[in-house]
């Protein structure tokens, strides 16, 4: 399980350092797909085959299933790390998160999200109440 919150930059040709704890536990080869929003999400192949099947479970002839599918497959990137632990974030990923210099790198249960340090800043994780009362609308209670 993926948890925990990391600064790191990413360079000029889009070389992004990856903690060592979530290298662990990524493995050697896995996938970064844009996120919700305007993040990235970074899957191990287990987590990203389980998406996959998901979404190939979904009635191709929904339109929103078809965008969905496009949205985190067709911008799909396999990934692996250097030496120095860093990946190579395609241009289209880095564009999509908005990826310029500071990053923040977020464990989030089965998966990483990548944020910009200004778009995590203004992200909506202080509304934290609000969401809390319509958990149990969504049929999760803790």
């Amino acid at each position: 399980m993926f948890i925990g919150e990391y600064n790191h930059t990413i360079d000029a040709k889009g070389r992004l350092i990856i903690p060592s704890r979530y290298r662990e536990e990524l493995g050697e080869n896995f996938k970064v797909t844009k996120g919700f929003d305007g993040c990235l999400f970074a899957y191990d192949n287990s987590d990203w085959n389980r998406l996959q099947e998901k979404l190939a479970a979904l009635p191709l002839a929904n339109k929103e299933s078809r965008v969905l599918n496009r949205f985190f497959l067709g911008s799909a990137m396999d990934a692996e790390f250097d030496k120095q632990g860093r990946i190579l974030v395609t241009a289209p990923l880095r564009d999509h998160a908005g990826l310029n210099k500071d990053v923040v790198l977020v464990g989030v249960g089965n998966h990483i999200e990548i944020w910009s340090r200004e778009r995590w800043e203004t992200a909506d994780v202080d509304d934290v109440d609000d969401i809390a009362g319509k958990l149990e609308e969504m049929g999760l209670t803790l």
